[in-house]
């Protein structure tokens, strides 16, 4: 009792310093009113030990003290979550705890429940029947399974639990002679059969049938299911008859099937429990936040009063398994659970020792309502057996079960007084076995589901959406500021401890740095940095560890530098202005993205005001256009195959070609001067004619391998999520693969598409000598230790063409007065649908550039390429002004 009392109130001081460990400061509030709840255990408690050691001197001293730190356990845990409801327990403890002092006097035979257990049944049938017409529920929604009078209220199917175990074990002893073996002489004992034994056990199966018929009434499956379990298990013990165990099961099973066809909550249920990833926020989220709970917990737990367990809905009651487990870890549920077998094993060693078959099946039946009602709820909890809905015995929520569970332990304690007279035979071991094993297999089954949800799939569960803690943890935690090259933020988080929210200080970068929002999740950089940013990596382990041993959350999240410059990403923003498309500005010599846009974009810092409308966009503004988004690639690739053609000294002779620039693939030049005089007039104007001369020049082969070094057909290791490539394996019609056309293997109807992204590499190829740069967005992040790191390229640039080719190609697109090169190009080509008709810009700068070579694709969804030039090459000049 000493080791319970100073584990408690070193739990107890743990709640009440949790606020300051939580805020990281002692100038907070301090929780005080479960002190009271603990002081009023101490006072009881003390109480009851000494009445117990001055009037049952010969009880089982293990008896109290596993009681006492289970019950002790659950009033500071309920106290934690609703300090009101743990001074309500509180008094219902002091109350039980009364009850079961003033019980020590009783008769240590008992015979008084032996003598009248008709009359005690009948009382408290008749006091459930009574919830069908006078029900109330304290909630004032729900079953109504209470009777209240003046505040108080008491659910009758509580004790009715205890009333039908002291009816059985009375019904059953007084009948002792007749389930015994059979003895003949000479012979070894006989077993009577079940059939034989059938008439003398229908009575007391009309009674349980009765009990059970009026809580299916209430629709209080959970007890039912208890009431049948209970039935069963002392019908068992008494007889040893397995056969009676296989119609109980069944007619279990019988029942589960009837309440999923008729009620709704038991289908809700059962449901939850086959698949709650179905509808995790819906149907499953008392479940599967039930399971979060237990994840967070992990192995030590959060700490008392660290972790967030009014997450769980009912945390008091239905759940205050999981919500033990939060801030305790697996490691506290093996005590708890541990506590539970070790009552089992005092449970039953009385029940071996009693001085009468009443008492023997007394004993053992408490003993197997106390552990199998604790398999029931816990197993509820973890996804280990549908959910009930009945409390776990001394430690949940509600005085009718608190004072049902110290009845049923004074009268456990009254029988172990006994242990100087001489124990009863015992005719059959089997049983008492059986069921031991049957029980620990229950709670070692609870404790492994523990350990599976806590620590095994602990770091999937944590990363959910759905998991609340995430956020939560980010009010207390500041999270990691996202910077440009400058180090200007990007988005970073404001306020003060307790209070910080995200803010992002563009909303034109919203597809690109994307939101980390509570309710709606997370998205773009945000979440493929989450680690850096939330302080899970970077730091020591031990780090690590040690601030969520102590704080109950990682450390304060990292900084990350991006490649993109904050100054050029709001210059492209205001140029794309309403257009709806996307733009890419790339450094072609390193492959950084220096601005990328997609429009229409959302602002992250208006979610909770926009979310609706934003979801039901057809414009789809959550689509970064960029990196997602795939186009038709139209006469695009013109100044690449360009660059091809002089490599491999093949490049044809420029065939005429008007102004209206007819192909004859089909589909006219984007732009182009009254007189076309050389290749690059024709190329910066998108004329598909040229372009298709131009692949008709290089062949399938050659075409497919530029395509595919360039990066067409391949993905990219980015923090960005992007578009799938497809490999078409080959082209078999290199003037129309050259536009993008059917014509490439192995499926003919479909036309090559690509990025911006994808584009932009592709000019950065040109621009850059004819080395294809590896895009990147992340440069650095900012380690504790180390400083401002250097973030890794995982992949390496690879060479398309040779730097004369390359040079000599986009020498010819040049405009001597920008310094620029450009090709523009429409979508339009065999595409007589205007609707569905883009506009392409790809450009870069020129070979005398003495700066940074630098890459731009953008991309208009309108068939408007005088627009489209206008953009790119005002945006370009700009880029190349100091």
């Amino acid at each position: 009792m000493r080791l319970a009392a100073l584990c408690l109130g070193l739990y107890a001081l743990s709640i009440t310093l949790a606020p300051a460990a939580r805020a990281r400061t002692w100038q907070v509030t301090y929780p005080y009113l479960h002190w009271i709840c603990y002081l009023g255990w101490v006072g009881i408690f003390w109480l009851a030990h000494r009445q117990t050691c001055r009037q049952l001197t010969e009880r089982d001293p293990m008896l109290l003290p596993i009681t006492g730190l289970l019950s002790g356990w659950g009033i500071l845990t309920i106290a934690r979550l609703d300090s009101s409801l743990g001074l309500r327990q509180a008094a219902w403890l002091l109350v039980s705890l009364g009850a079961l002092i003033l019980g020590l006097r009783l008769p240590q035979d008992l015979s008084f429940l032996r003598r009248y257990k008709y009359l005690w049944l009948t009382g408290g049938l008749v006091l459930t029947a009574l919830t069908l017409a006078f029900g109330t529920n304290p909630l004032g929604v729900g079953p109504r399974l209470w009777l209240g009078c003046c505040g108080l209220y008491l659910q009758p199917s509580e004790p009715l639990k205890l009333l039908l175990v002291i009816y059985l074990s009375a019904y059953l002893a007084d009948r002792q002679l007749y389930l015994l073996p059979l003895t003949v002489k000479g012979s070894l004992p006989a077993q009577r059969t079940g059939w034989s034994l059938l008439p003398l056990l229908l009575p007391s199966l009309g009674m349980t049938s009765l009990a059970v018929l009026l809580l299916l009434a209430q629709r209080d499956l959970g007890t039912a299911t208890v009431f049948m379990f209970l039935y069963t298990a002392v019908i068992y013990i008494a007889t040893g008859l397995l056969r009676f165990v296989l119609p109980s099961a069944a007619t279990i099973g019988l029942a589960g099937v009837g309440g999923y066809l008729l009620f709704d909550v038991v289908r809700l249920r059962i449901d939850a429990w086959l698949n709650p990833w179905i509808d995790p926020s819906g149907r499953s989220f008392q479940i599967v936040q039930s399971l979060l709970a237990a994840a967070n917990g992990g192995l030590i737990g959060r700490g008392p009063g660290m972790g967030s367990p009014g997450l769980v809905p009912v945390a008091h009651s239905d759940f205050i398994f999981v919500a033990i487990v939060e801030e305790t870890g697996f490691l506290g549920a093996v005590i708890l659970v541990g506590l539970y077998a070790l009552l089992l094993n005092r449970g039953l060693r009385i029940s071996l020792l009693a001085p009468s078959a009443f008492h023997r099946y007394l004993a053992a039946g408490l003993t197997a309502h106390l552990v199998g009602q604790t398999i029931l709820i816990i197993g509820g909890n973890l996804r280990l057996l549908p959910l009930t809905g009945v409390t776990l015995p001394f430690v949940s929520y509600g005085g009718s079960s608190l004072f049902t569970s110290f009845l049923s332990l004074l009268v456990l304690m009254l029988i172990s007084s006994q242990a100087s007279v001489q124990p009863t035979s015992l005719p059959r071991r089997t049983p008492y076995v059986i069921t031991s094993f049957f029980l620990s297999a229950g709670l070692a089954a609870a404790l492994l589901m523990t350990g599976w949800w806590s620590i095994y799939r602990s770091p999937d569960l944590l990363t959910r959406t759905d998991n609340a803690r995430r956020s939560i943890a980010e009010r207390y935690v500041q999270r990691g500021t996202l910077r440009d090259r400058n180090n200007l933020p990007l988005a970073e988080s404001i306020g003060a401890t307790g209070n910080y929210e995200r803010k992002v200080i563009d909303a034109g970068l919203g597809p690109v740095i994307g939101y980390n929002h509570p309710v709606y999740g997370q998205s773009g950089l945000e979440a493929s940095l989450d680690t850096y940013l939330r302080g899970n990596f970077g730091y020591a382990d031990w780090w690590i560890w040690w601030h969520n041993l102590l704080y109950g959350y990682p450390p304060e999240g990292l900084d990350v530098r991006l490649s993109l410059d904050l100054e050029l990403q709001q210059k492209a923003d205001l140029i794309m202005q309403d257009h709806q498309g996307a733009l890419v500005l790339i450094n072609a010599e390193n492959g950084e993205i220096l601005a990328m846009v997609s429009h229409p974009s959302f602002d992250p810092n208006q979610l909770d005001q926009q979310w609706s409308s934003l979801v039901n966009d057809p414009a789809a503004p959550f689509l970064n256009r960029a990196t997602l988004g795939r186009y038709p690639l139209g006469a695009t690739m013109g100044p690449m195959l360009l660059a091809a053609a002089y490599q491999s000294g093949s490049l044809p002779p420029l065939r005429d070609i008007s102004a209206a620039g007819q192909s004859p693939v089909g589909g006219n030049c984007a732009q182009l001067p009254e007189e076309v005089t050389d290749w690059g007039q024709s190329l910066a104007g998108g004329c598909p004619a040229a372009v298709a001369l131009l692949g008709e020049t290089l062949g399938n082969e050659r075409l497919y391998e530029i395509y595919s070094s360039i990066g067409l057909f391949s993905s990219f290791r980015m923090n960005l999520p992007t578009a799938a490539p497809s490999d078409p394996g080959a082209i078999v019609d290199a003037r129309r693969g050259a536009l993008g056309l059917a014509g490439y293997a192995p499926d003919e109807t479909q036309a090559i598409s690509v990025s911006p992204l994808q584009m932009a590499l592709a000019a950065a190829t040109l621009s850059n000598g004819g080395i294809r740069p590896i895009p990147h967005l992340t440069l650095a992040v900012e380690l504790p230790q180390a400083g401002w790191t250097v973030l890794p390229v995982m992949e390496t640039a690879s060479a398309v063409f040779v730097r004369s080719a390359a040079e000599r190609a986009h020498q010819e697109l040049t405009d001597e007065m920008t310094q620029i090169w450009y090709s523009i190009s429409t979508t339009s080509i065999e595409n007589p649908n205007p609707d569905t008709t883009y506009a392409w810009f790809i450009g870069g700068t020129a070979a005398t550039w003495q700066g940074s070579p630098l890459a731009l694709a953008v991309l208009i969804e309108e068939n408007n390429v005088n627009l489209v030039k206008e953009i790119g090459t005002a945006y370009l000049t700009s880029a190349l002004q100091p």
